[in-house]
């Protein structure tokens, strides 16, 4: 950043981002008596982070190079709205040194380092390069400008297998393989840079040596104007999926006070090394010696900051702002303590049975329960639609305890009073990790969710307790809708009859289970009928989407939303949606046509690999689908011949569109013998 836009207060600040980080930063921004701006896509016209915001601007359509991306349209918002500072957040243009530079020309405060430093350790190859020089351990591999195949083989042979395929331009796990042996490395490398140029803009790929089951532990670090730098602890992000983090925690429990200070001191000669301002993160591998190896800088705050701010008592994005007025940092090593145990966990709009695919669709309810100890940084509410256009992310949920046993409890109870309706999600994954005796114990590594759900996520199939509730709260649902439409009857009527008890029949059916159930109401309380069995349930109390139930003795308390003939419910484990069939109602169509292969999700078509009349075997490479900032690979689930082809690299399509059609080997074999 250039001398002369330091020491000066920013009155006005634009925050270059959307989401549950854009709130994040204008609330604290606005704490400050900041004015803020919040920018949008069209597909975010009625976020919450537009709506908190003192101003908000239009940048362009929905596709991030189109709106988030474009240095202009955001410079231009800024001019427009007054605004002398600009806040990146983290992801899209948050490390591009080229935005740095940009906002230092137009006369504005970038919140964020230098953009040298942005370009420096924005490279994987370069810092690594960089890093090795200044003395930190690195990870051995290979960092070399040629980019040839021959040279990556090579290289590979001697690094020794398996090897980490990376993106030298990007992070998040995007442009990143894992290889095993050397038949697979060329595929790799074209996955991985093809993602990495669709991400990044970039094809630059570095090769590593592959840690096995290492834990994934980072460095938060500061450096103010006056030539001070400072760490502020660990987070250990061992959790991962697909190389993305799931849930991070500070600090990290294979950490003590003497790595600690060796880690830390390590990181602060990192960021000295590139004359480095602001907030940062230095990732490292930590092997089951304790040896600990650079990965790469994070030049912006992570989405992870919160546990940091739980443990230590510090708002990073006030430490951010004022640094990047030109104020000092205030505070010195000795005076960083870590107070008590925090634990993040990420909740996406994914589906963890479906190998974690993201989901896209409409948010029919987003309700959370706040607790001691908990703290919730979202940027969604009811109504809005989950674009396949950006991260799936959609909310982080935080707890701080005493202990990490504390915490890690205080979060799963936090987690079971949230719903999330609408699109898949990992809510209930996420509460099985967190309970899981491994993490529990404090032990989990990289590997954690590979080896732990080694078969895959299996939903939890509902039991007769589930179904007895679902069928009341249905029943409580359609008595309320009537009551409301009645207009004259007192409440102190409902479930109130001169003859027979009020009552109804359902059919309640998940993907796994069906229930026939019939409920007969007399006051509070409700006599339930299934399996040949009969239940007394009773309503404790309820509102706005909640109710306490008494199944048998045992209390339940629940979140549910009925739309139609579907029913949500989340309790304090599991989430269920139910198809919801009165007595004399048509059974669902349960049919589909075996070999129409549809898209899982909203996105663009990146390639196909295969024509009408093509022989294929089960599992090969159909197309590949670009969705949520990842590429999607599409197998054939069956053998057969490729019947029709619906669709072309660079087609844009929706969730459940025909991509493809296979006349499955099986049909073609009886149509023969049938002759």
């Amino acid at each position: 950043m250039g001398a002369e836009i330091v020491n000066r207060a920013i009155e006005t600040l634009l925050v270059a981002n959307r989401g549950e980080i854009a709130c994040r930063v204008i609330r604290t921004a606005k704490s400050m008596g900041i004015r803020t701006v919040a920018v949008y896509s069209e597909a975010d016209e009625d976020a919450p982070h537009v709506r908190i915001a003192d101003d908000a601007r239009l940048i362009g359509p929905a596709p991030v190079g189109e709106s988030y991306l474009s240095i202009d349209a955001i410079l231009d918002a800024a001019k427009n709205s007054g605004a002398d500072a600009i806040h990146p957040g983290y992801g899209f243009l948050s490390e591009n040194a080229k935005f740095a530079e940009s906002c230092e020309n137009a006369g504005l405060i970038f919140v964020g380092p230098p953009a040298k430093a942005i370009e420096q350790m924005g490279n994987k190859a370069e810092s690594k390069r960089l890093m090795i020089s200044a003395g930190v351990p690195c990870v051995p591999g290979y960092e070399d400008h040629d980019q040839s195949e021959e040279a990556f083989v090579g290289a590979a042979e001697q690094i020794g297998y398996p090897v980490m395929v990376k993106a030298a331009a990007g992070g998040g796990g995007r442009g990143m393989r894992f290889v095993e042996d050397a038949a697979a490395l060329p595929e790799a490398l074209t996955l991985a840079r093809s993602e990495a140029e669709n991400a990044f803009g970039s094809g630059e790929l570095i090769l590593e040596k592959a840690i096995l089951r290492p834990r994934h532990v980072e460095i938060q670090v500061f450096a103010d104007h006056h030539g001070n730098t400072l760490h502020l602890g660990e987070r250990d992000c061992s959790v991962q999926r697909r190389h993305q983090k799931v849930v991070e925690e500070a600090p990290s429990p294979a950490v003590d006070e003497t790595l600690r200070a060796k880690i830390g001191a390590a990181a602060v000669e990192a960021a000295k090394a590139v004359g480095y301002v602001g907030a940062g993160t230095v990732e490292f591998l930590l092997d089951e010696d304790q040896n600990f190896y650079f990965l790469e800088m994070n030049t912006r705050l992570q989405v992870e900051h919160p546990v940091t701010e739980m443990v230590t008592g510090l708002d990073l994005v006030e430490m951010q702002l004022r640094v990047a007025q030109g104020e000092a940092l205030g505070i010195v090593q000795d005076e960083v303590q870590l107070t008590g145990h925090a634990i993040e966990v990420r909740l996406y709009a994914e589906d963890p049975v479906e190998n974690f695919l993201p989901s896209t669709g409409s948010i029919e309810l987003w309700s959370l329960s706040d607790g001691h100890g908990i703290r919730v940084d979202d940027g969604i509410a009811t109504g809005q639609q989950v674009s396949p256009f950006y991260d799936p992310m959609l909310a982080k949920i935080i707890a701080h305890g005493g202990t990490r046993d504390i915490t890690r409890q205080r979060l799963a109870e936090a987690l079971g009073r949230t719903a999330l309706f609408g699109p898949a999600n990992n809510r209930d994954f996420l509460i099985s990790v967190l309970q899981e005796p491994v993490f529990a114990a404090g032990q989990a590594t990289t590997a954690f969710i590979d080896e732990v759900f080694a078969g895959g996520y299996s939903a939890p199939v509902p039991n007769l307790s589930d179904a007895l509730a679902a069928a009341v709260l249905r029943f409580i649902w359609a008595r309320d809708k009537a009551h409301a439409a009645s207009g004259r009857v007192s409440k102190a009527l409902l479930n109130w009859s001169s003859r027979a008890p009020v009552g109804a029949q359902f059919q309640l059916s998940t993907a796994t289970e069906t229930f026939s159930v019939s409920v007969s109401a007399d006051g509070g309380k409700y006599c339930v009928r299934a399996n040949e069995q009969e239940f007394e349930v009773e309503h404790l109390d309820g509102e706005n989407n909640r109710a306490r139930l008494k199944i048998d003795g045992a209390v339940v308390e629940a979140a549910y939303l009925v739309l139609d003939d579907r029913l949500f419910v989340a309790n304090g484990q599991n989430t269920w949606e139910w198809a919801v069939h009165r007595a004399g109602d048509a059974e669902p169509d349960q049919t589909g046509a075996d070999g129409r292969i549809l898209a899982p999700m909203h996105g663009r078509v990146i390639d196909v690999f295969t024509l009408k009349g093509a022989n294929i075997e089960t599992g090969d490479r159909l197309a590949t689908l670009e969705a949520m900032k990842m590429q999607h690979q599409i197998s054939a689930p069956t053998a057969g011949t490729i019947k029709a082809v619906h669709v072309s690299a660079g087609d844009q399509v929706a969730a459940d569109d025909l991509l493809l059609e296979i006349e499955p080997e099986e049909t073609e074999r009886s149509e023969i013998e049938s002759r």
